[in-house]
């Protein structure tokens, strides 16, 4: 059998930032101005404001089967999982999406060529504690890579752990759980590079 990395999605691979806002210009019809270009979050990146309940309701709409199918790879990402694809290993996307887009997921990584044929959706909460903890235990890949702090915390101790360490202001990738992480990078295209080279 092939050895496993396993990856997050949005921001990692795909740009959830540049979607957000494709997605507020199409609710409302406003392409909205950069205000922060190192917000972690894309509602401090972009100079939007907070949506009363209607409207909230109706640009949670845009976020449909549609959305999910059209995220943009991130710089360097796409080749980053062909030297992964080209040096052996098996790439399985877990993502913290609703199982309802995991096929949406698949569809989008794939048309952007990115050689992955496995996307688990796990939903992204933590009321009983980290919800990609049992998908990443069954899976035991050599490495998982991820940009969210609290989803690389509680895996099997034989899952390298690594976080790219994206835009800072806002990060929840601060704190004394940092040092419970294998590794930091700057972006998944470092971590290849690293990883492969090791």
């Amino acid at each position: 059998m092939k050895s496993i990395i396993a990856i997050d999605c949005d921001g990692v691979l795909l740009d959830y930032h540049e979607a957000y806002c494709r997605a507020w210009e199409k609710a409302f019809g406003v392409l909205p101005e950069l205000k922060d270009p190192q917000a972690y979050w894309a509602i401090d990146r972009w100079a939007v404001y907070q949506l009363p309940q209607k409207e909230l309701e109706h640009f949670h709409n845009q976020f449909d089967y549609e959305f999910w199918t059209t995220l943009k790879p991130i710089e360097g990402s796409v080749e980053a999982c062909q030297k992964f694809s080209c040096a052996g290993y098996d790439l399985v996307c877990v993502t913290g999406l609703n199982m309802e887009y995991e096929s949406a997921r698949l569809e989008n990584l794939q048309k952007c060529d990115f050689p992955i044929t496995r996307v688990v959706a796990t939903g992204k909460s933590f009321a009983n504690g980290n919800p990609k903890a049992a998908t990443l235990a069954s899976l035991n890949p050599e490495a998982y890579v991820d940009d969210y702090l609290p989803y690389l915390l509680d895996l099997p101790d034989t899952i390298h752990t690594a976080i790219v360490l994206r835009e800072s202001n806002g990060s929840p990738n601060v704190g004394k759980n940092m040092n419970l992480v294998n590794s930091q990078h700057i972006n998944f295209a470092a971590f290849a590079e690293w990883w492969l080279n090791r």
